[in-house]
């Protein structure tokens, strides 16, 4: 999901955009449940903020096994 995020053609339009973002953080949600990582994906709005906690929450999956 993340390589669909990133490979957008330029000028996609924004509702693609916003939905591939709230289905990956769905999916980092599900997997934080399942692993146990505490997360705040569902509290913090769109913005840098919610960029570096998805970054932080794949990182924690990652080192947990999780390949993203």
């Amino acid at each position: 999901m993340r390589r669909v995020r990133a490979s957008f053609e330029p000028g996609a339009s924004a509702i693609k955009k916003i939905g591939a973002r709230q289905a990956y953080d769905a999916l980092l949600v599900q997997a934080c449940t399942a692993l146990g990582v505490e997360h705040r994906l569902l509290s913090l709005p769109e913005g840098m903020d919610r960029e570096v906690e998805r970054l932080r929450v794949e990182e924690c999956l990652k080192h947990l096994g999780l390949s993203l």
